[in-house]
Parts: C-alpha cells; structure tokens; sequence
C-alpha cells in the first residue's frame, strides 16, 4: 500500500470512530468545546501512530481519547473550584444519540459525574456505559484489573446515591412544555406550580457571564414565583423558545434576536416536572450558533 493510501486508510477509520470518541469525550468533560478539541488532539496523534502500536483501531483511539480526558480533567479543577454559581455541563442539542445510551447524557449524569474523580469516571463510564472488559480499562487507567473493578464499586455506590432517572420521551412531553411557556409568559403562578411537582428543584448557570441564581431553588411555589418574577423584570418582550431535545431530555432554546441566550432543560416524572435546569453562560452556547430558530 503506498503512503498515500495508507494515509487515505487511516482517515477513513477515524471518521469512523469519530462519533463513538466524542461519545465518551464529552461525557468524560460535560463540554462539547472540549471534547471536540480531544477529538482532533486525538485525530493528530492518530496520524503519527506506528502500525506496529495498533493492536485495534479502537482500543488504540479509546486509550488515547480517555488519557486525554483524565488529564484535562485534572487540569480543570481548579476552575471548576473558581467557577461562580452552580455548574452545568455545555447542553448537547439533538446529536441522534443511541436511545439506549440516553441516560448517561442528561445534564444531571453529569452533574452526578462531577462528583467522582477523573479516574473514576473513566472507569465507570468504559465499564458501565461502554461495556469494556476490565482487562482493557485497566490498559487505558493504567491500573490493574482487580483495582479497576474496586473503583467501579465505588464510583457506582456514588452515582447511585445520586442519580435521578427522568423519562427520556421528549416528543412525548410537548404538550407540558406549551404549557410551561403559556405559563411563565402570563404570570401565572398558580398555573406553573400546577405543573411542577412540589419537590422540584431549579438549577441555573450563568458562570458569572450571564443572570442566573447563585443556588438552586427548591419547591414548586419558589420556582413558580422565582420563574415568572425574573422572566417578567428581565427577560425581553421578543425572546422566543423553540423545542429541542437536550441531553437526551425535553428542552427548550431561547432566542433573543436570533442568538441563543437560554437553553432550559427539563426532568420529567409522570407527567410532572421534577428539575428545571437552566444554562445562561454565552461560553456554554457558542456550539448553539446557526441553529434553526
């Protein structure tokens, strides 16, 4: 084969690979920015590989993708401990993800996620999300098998405490979402609380960019009033909401002028809302840019 299609070859295989590496890059990160940037980190260093380096395409390109992970993620602590206000990952919108794999998506997987060390997160998600052998995660951590399955234990016991499920069915729950925006661009309080359940929880982030609240707000009388009292003395006349899937969940995207300035996402239970998550910061909105308003 000559060099030429060789390299040829070695393109082809990596665009192949390319949505499964951003799969576990971004959830590793929880920012589409990020992960594409190790994407192409990875995509250069898989030109200069050797074939002899290559015991499978894959195995190769995950170790790589996954080392790449845990060492920005180590890198980044210290922003994350600066950042203002809650955190919350970068909103990925409608990429056509694998349905079975919708719940590691959700905004909260990955707040849940936050919680565990970079290490850790590689291990369980390869383990948990991905279904790798633990012989081949302990090649990618660089840990023994045995260690890799005591991190797992850990790193579910975790996210298990943690983790919410929510209905995944987006197209499922419009009606509620017409009514939310009915709701909230009336004031009606009354009508709001009707649709939250009386324990939800409302998280923003402005990361210190944009207004947002500083913590979260429980309970459905204070999201109600805290919604419809900030959209009404802040929020201006002509911004408009389009539906969208987010992370896997019911989502809507507010447009101010054209420009995405708000991306809300919703955590449904039987037929109630139960968390309102809400992303102000214009870093976090950039990949948003040119979509359908």
């Amino acid at each position: 084969m000559s060099d030429q299609a060789a390299h040829e070859e070695m393109d082809r295989l990596f665009r192949e690979h390319r949505d499964y590496l951003f799969a576990i890059a971004y959830r590793m990160l929880g920012s589409v920015m990020d992960a594409e940037d190790l994407v192409q980190e990875t995509f250069i260093r898989w030109q200069k590989a050797q074939p002899q380096d290559l015991r499978s395409d894959r195995a190769w390109l995950t170790t790589v993708i996954t080392r790449l992970c845990i060492n920005h993620l180590k890198s980044a602590q210290v922003m994350r401990k600066e950042y203002i206000g809650p955190w919350l990952p970068e909103p990925l919108v409608d990429d056509g993800a694998d349905p079975n794999l919708s719940d590691s998506l959700s905004m909260a997987f990955l707040v849940v996620l936050e919680n565990l060390s970079a290490t850790e997160r590689a291990v369980f998600l390869l383990r948990e999300v991905f279904d790798y052998e633990f012989s081949e995660i302990a090649r990618t951590v660089k840990k023994s098998p045995d260690n890799c399955r005591q991190i797992l234990v850990r790193a579910k016991r975790q996210v298990a405490a943690r983790q919410p499920r929510f209905e995944n069915s987006p197209g499922q729950h419009e009606p509620l979402l017409d009514r939310f925006v009915q709701a909230t661009a009336k004031g009606d309080v009354p009508g709001l609380m009707a649709l939250l359940d009386e324990h939800a929880m409302l998280v923003t982030d402005g990361g210190g960019k944009a207004r947002a609240l500083l913590r979260p707000i429980a309970g459905s009388d204070g999201i109600a009033r805290v919604l419809i009292g900030g959209i009404q003395k802040f929020a201006p006349a002509h911004r408009t909401y389009v539906r969208e899937t987010v992370n896997g969940l019911p989502g809507l995207i507010g447009y101010d002028e054209g420009r995405p300035t708000t991306v809300i996402v919703f955590g449904i239970l039987r037929d109630k809302i139960h968390s309102i998550q809400v992303v102000r910061n214009p870093d976090k909105l950039r990949s948003l840019a040119g979509r359908r308003r």
